[in-house]
């Protein structure tokens, strides 16, 4: 654990393949006073523009080549324990993790989904809820098992959909309400940790 501010902070890996926007929202509000948690490691799988923020917030972070799985996985892990890290958090990490790695981090791994779980697990969710017609769409906190978007539910947010939505408009809303949710579920999370 981290002692700051008198309130233990226990140490979060968030990993990401894209722009990092959820990463920036996890970071500023890791620094407010009454978070539990501090953004100690940042992991990618390509040099993505989301870095930029690691960089700003003067967070160690490493790019990891995953053209070998294992071998990547090996190395994402040695530094995941020299850095004490307590719980890993996806943030459009868009790679699949094997089980191995699973066990390593056993019910230790968040992700944030853009739909509300069970419905449109995988990619394109948007795309499938506006061709579906649906009212509502969201975004889902959950953990992370060995199937595709199927772990347990810790927090979720719906959001209507509305008739002139496209997909980019509904994207681009979900997205401002994943930057709330998700340091919220963490935060839950770490509770009952």
């Amino acid at each position: 654990m981290v002692k700051l501010i008198g309130i233990n902070k226990i140490n979060i890996a968030v990993f990401i393949s894209g722009k990092g926007s959820n990463l920036k929202s996890l970071i500023e509000y890791s620094k407010n006073k009454k978070s539990t948690f501090k953004v100690d490691l940042v992991l990618s799988d390509k040099k993505a523009p989301g870095l930029k923020y690691a960089k700003r917030y003067n967070i160690d972070f490493s790019i990891i080549n995953y053209s070998k799985k294992y071998k990547a996985e090996k190395f994402a892990l040695k530094l995941l324990k020299k850095k004490k890290i307590n719980l890993i958090c996806f943030a459009g990490f868009m790679r699949i993790i094997s089980n191995k790695f699973l066990k390593e981090f056993n019910g230790k791994i968040l992700n944030i989904h853009p739909s509300l779980l069970p419905k449109y697990k995988g990619l394109n969710t948007h795309e499938k809820v506006i061709k579906n017609k649906e009212n509502y769409s969201g975004c889902t906190v959950h953990l992370v098992n060995s199937r595709l978007d199927s772990g347990k539910i810790i927090m979720q947010k719906k959001v209507k959909v509305f008739r002139n939505d496209t997909p980019v408009s509904l994207k681009k809303r979900i997205l401002q309400y994943e930057h709330k949710l998700y340091p919220k579920a963490i935060s839950k999370f770490i509770a009952n940790f």
